[in-house]
């Protein structure tokens, strides 16, 4: 692999403002979303794990779907606090460099454990008799794994690529990380064929994953629909409906900041979207798992009455 060719040793972060106050509010406001960021997803990691009743396919992906949130909010919101309340916004290259493959690799690895977990549910609901065949602990390990692994082996194409171009001159990034956008257009010399790579591994691995999960709902719509009663409709459709959520908050955003024509983008507005997906949809996601599941309050019960007691 050829070295990162490079002329610039930092780059520096504005962040969102450079009034001192506003800087202290920030800093203030993406603490208490950090925190409970980090207690909401491990009091679920928690809950699954001690409750026997949540030992099923379904609570495994939620979980991991935690720990990955906790990784995912980790790579930003400390780096952003720090640049709130530091005269110092700078960030080493080698340090942008590590945020980036592990930004990248970790949005994948949701955009794949969210398509994981769109499977999980078509066979739950198309295919009852066949379910505990099929979603094995095996099976749930494996794709979680494979969540992984592939991401972030696309990760570090997708970083040696963007960081074997020149960056020389202006080492200035407009946004809170070192994102895809404000990185390409630092670059001195970006390569003829970079752009259609990019836009080559954004479809693969943003475009497909979503492929497969409006795939997988559209044959678990087809089996609600047969489903007689009413009651029956609601109680299938109500172990999707969490999923779908975090689905249309995740992707949604992945899809307004990425696949826009260029000439839309709007610098302050795409910030605000952006750290919906990096640091408010990571704190979100226990609270769409919990406050939605009936199973996961009950075991929130038992825990609080077993630390009372």
């Amino acid at each position: 692999m050829e070295k990162f060719n490079h002329t610039v040793t930092e780059f520096i972060l504005i962040g969102f403002t450079q009034d001192p106050m506003m800087q202290l509010v920030l800093f203030v406001l993406f603490f208490i979303v950090y925190s409970v960021t980090v207690m909401g997803n491990i009091t679920l990691i928690v809950l699954i794990c001690m409750d026997s009743r949540l030992h099923t396919p379904m609570y495994f992906f939620i979980s991991n779907l935690s720990f990955l949130d906790l990784w995912y909010s980790t790579v930003y919101t400390p780096k952003i606090m720090m640049i709130c309340i530091s005269e110092d916004k700078s960030i080493s290259f080698a340090g942008c460099v590590a945020q980036f493959l592990f930004s990248g690799g970790l949005a994948y690895t949701e955009c794949y454990l969210l398509a994981a977990m769109a499977y999980d549910r078509y066979m739950a609901i198309s295919k009852p008799l066949l379910y505990a065949q099929v979603m094995t602990r095996r099976v749930c390990i494996g794709l979680v794994a494979a969540s992984y692994l592939g991401s972030f082996f696309i990760g570090i194409i997708f970083t040696h690529e963007t960081f074997t171009m020149p960056f020389c001159g202006d080492n200035v990034i407009d946004d809170f990380f070192c994102d895809l956008p404000p990185l390409v257009k630092l670059a001195c010399d970006v390569k003829a064929n970079y752009h259609v790579f990019l836009y080559f591994m954004l479809a693969s691995n943003v475009l497909t994953p979503i492929a497969f999960i409006l795939g997988s709902y559209i044959f678990i719509i087809v089996a609600i629909l047969r489903i007689r009663s009413a009651q029956g409709q609601l109680k299938a459709f109500s172990t999707c409906s969490s999923h779908l959520i975090s689905v249309t908050l995740y992707f949604g955003s992945i899809l307004y900041i990425y696949y826009r024509p260029k000439s839309s983008y709007f610098l302050e507005q795409d910030k605000i979207v952006s750290l919906f997906y990096t640091v408010i949809f990571p704190m979100l996601n226990p609270m769409i798992y919990s406050l939605r599941n009936k199973d996961v309050k009950e075991a929130l019960k038992k825990l609080l009455k077993m630390t009372a007691s």
